[in-house]
């Protein structure tokens, strides 16, 4: 558990930070976006686009709110979730068992940097409100285009900085005070600045399109303050 009274914040991709707010994680997300992250999550969901039978992973699935939305919408599928957090994945855990899907969605420990799956395992990724914390970003996009089977979609949910200064305003000094106050962690002003270093929408694009995938696109929430990218691993 993160020593909350230190001055070194824990380094986000790390998993250390999560662990620290992992019990209030899922009502600090409800309460700072407004309920908005549920109906994007789902969204993100329905851009998979998985066939019959899938295989599915999910990134950075944290207390697997996505896993868990994988299984319910695509109900002959099997699904992966990885996360860094092991205090994020425990209370995964008891959300998978609580809703009877243990046999089909399975938690564990991992890096999207580094992901111990054989080329073409999953017919469809998805990760949300993660890839900015990952230091290395295009080498995670080339671990997911590589684990993904040919025709396979990357689905990605992330923040961004939003077009309207009233957005601004709450994204970058509303939502981190709120999540430092709600969780005891001053980790969570992080936050501020992670969204303001994030790549603009169309340069992320890119960013995808250099790991190999095609038919990039971004769909724009709530006045930029959140996208969804997706792209398609191409046909061999």
């Amino acid at each position: 558990m993160t020593d909350l009274t230190t001055t070194t914040p824990a380094r986000p991709g790390s998993g250390q930070m999560f662990d620290a707010i992992a019990p209030r994680y899922d009502l600090l997300n409800r309460i700072m976006s407004g309920g908005l992250d549920q109906g994007w999550r789902r969204r993100l969901v329905r851009a998979v686009a998985a066939p019959k039978g899938a295989h599915l992973l999910d990134l950075a699935t944290g207390t697997a709110d996505v896993a868990l939305a994988l299984a319910r919408t695509y109900p002959d599928s099997t699904v992966v979730g990885s996360d860094p957090s092991t205090q994020m994945l425990a209370v995964g855990r008891e959300k998978v068992t609580a809703q009877g899907l243990a046999a089909r969605v399975s938690l564990e420990v991992g890096d999207a940097q580094a992901l111990p799956f054989a080329d073409g395992t999953f017919d469809g990724v998805t990760i949300a409100f993660g890839i900015r914390n990952v230091p290395d970003r295009p080498r995670a996009l080339a671990e997911m285009a590589r684990v993904v089977r040919p025709g396979g979609r990357v689905c990605i949910l992330e923040l961004g900085e939003p077009d309207s200064a009233l957005a601004r305003l709450h994204v970058h000094h509303i939502v981190p005070r709120l999540g430092a106050l709600l969780s005891g962690s001053r980790e969570y002003r992080y936050l501020q600045t992670s969204i303001a270093a994030f790549p603009p929408a169309a340069a992320f694009c890119d960013l995808m399109r250099s790991a190999g995938l095609v038919d990039v696109v971004a769909d724009r929430l709530f006045m930029g303050a959140a996208h969804i990218y997706v792209g398609r691993v191409p046909a061999t």
